[in-house]
């Protein structure tokens, strides 16, 4: 269920195309090579943290994939590990038993159906438990390097509040997105509106004073919430 904070904000006017290259200008030079901050080596790695990370922080995944990984980090290991001590790996994330369940099942049908590789397209990979669309678009985009922009609670709150891309849902913010926003940026958009909103244009204590798109914004009550 969506939080008020997190409902649609309407900007006053559509932002125009020159604003949107504006905003991305100044999103790449602040961050010119962003990256997830989930901490992974292999395409495999990354899946399983992503699986991992639905309700649940980067920094609760990082410090359960730390322990985790040095035992256990392919398909193979994943399945001899088995569910039962997996789960011991990842007790502290939200919804740890299903997410088990699902990574060491995902794990098997890699090795039965794509010879133990990450598919790199969408359609196989929404096929994998615990799979759905954001999961994919976040491993396509950061393991395959495509242009695909995964829509979190982050990026959906940035898309609305800043004009970019409003929307009712998700999936209505991300073909905003991929209509809007110019093919040079969208590569790294995903991690730059998530991590402007994770860091700066937060739920409650957003920071409008020292935003760098402060006056690129659409948002009508920049007083801040801090």
């Amino acid at each position: 269920m969506m939080s008020p904070i997190d409902a649609p904000y309407q900007p006053v006017n559509a932002m125009s195309p020159e604003k949107i290259i504006q905003i991305f200008e100044r999103l790449k030079s602040d961050r010119p090579s962003p990256r997830s901050e989930l901490k992974f080596k292999t395409p495999y790695e990354l899946l399983v943290a992503v699986i991992l990370s639905a309700q649940a922080t980067d920094i609760s995944v990082n410090k359960a994939t730390e322990k985790l990984y040095p035992v256990a980090n392919t398909p193979e290991s994943i399945v001899a590990l088995g569910v039962e001590a997996l789960k011991d790996y990842v007790k502290t994330i939200n919804l740890y038993p299903t997410k088990a369940k699902n990574i060491t099942r995902m794990s098997e049908i890699l090795l039965e159906k794509h010879a133990g590789q990450v598919p790199d397209n969408r359609k196989a990979l929404e096929a994998l438990p615990g799979v759905g669309r954001k999961t994919a678009n976040v491993v396509l985009n950061t393991a395959f390097n495509q242009p695909t922009l995964a829509v979190d609670t982050h990026i959906f709150r940035v898309s609305n509040r800043t004009g970019i891309a409003p929307g009712k849902n998700v999936l209505e913010v991300e073909k905003r997105l991929l209509e809007t926003v110019p093919d040079e940026y969208l590569l790294n958009a995903h991690h730059w509106l998530l991590l402007h909103g994770r860091y700066v244009c937060k739920a409650k204590s957003f920071n409008c004073a020292d935003c760098l798109l402060n006056d690129l914004c659409e948002f009508q009550d920049k007083t801040g919430g801090v």
